[in-house]
């Protein structure tokens, strides 16, 4: 089984996914709601062990070890209301607790989403839309924080109803 670690995982939708695939799964989001709903999907849907899920807001240190995560994975969390520094902050600590060789997968929303640049800037590349902030990132930013890993990967794809357009980034942490 492989340790992997999802960052804002929200309900836990591919938390569960990721844990019936044979991942062992630490979810962490900043939601109270987000956790309980993760550990009752977890005793409702997994083998036991397989999913854990913890309270955690990504603008502070990851609460682990040095190299002890094989994969790190987000979806759309690069994308939240983070500037720049608090993003290459996180990118830095994914890159501390996984170990040599892990993968760090991740999407977030492009500049070339039909959204970007409509409602109020908050500077940054960050637009507010009904009052949600969304920091929609330039290639120039995902080559940016790949910085200390391989970058395998930077796919565009399209999601939902508007579309959105995104990002999903592969980047892999060198083996030693």
């Amino acid at each position: 089984m492989r340790d992997l670690l999802e960052l804002g995982a929200g309900q836990g939708r591919d938390s569960l996914y990721l844990a019936r695939q044979g991942f062992r799964v630490l979810a962490t989001d900043f939601a109270e709601a987000g956790v309980r709903a993760i550990r009752e999907k977890a005793r409702e849907g997994t083998r036991a062990g397989s999913l854990e899920a913890s309270l955690h807001d990504c603008r502070d240190p990851l609460p682990f070890a040095d190299a002890s995560f094989d994969a790190c994975y987000s979806h759309m969390l690069f994308c939240m209301a983070l500037t720049t520094p608090q993003l290459e902050r996180l990118s830095a600590e994914v890159h501390r607790v996984l170990r040599p060789g892990g993968l760090h997968v991740y999407t977030a929303r492009s500049t070339a989403d039909p959204d970007y640049g409509s409602g109020t800037a908050h500077g940054d590349d960050m637009y507010e839309s009904s009052g949600f902030i969304v920091h929609f990132l330039s290639r120039e930013l995902v080559e940016r924080l790949a910085r200390g890993y391989t970058l395998t990967e930077v796919a565009e794809f399209e999601e939902g109803d508007l579309p959105r357009r995104l990002f999903r980034v592969t980047q892999r942490k060198p083996a030693d």
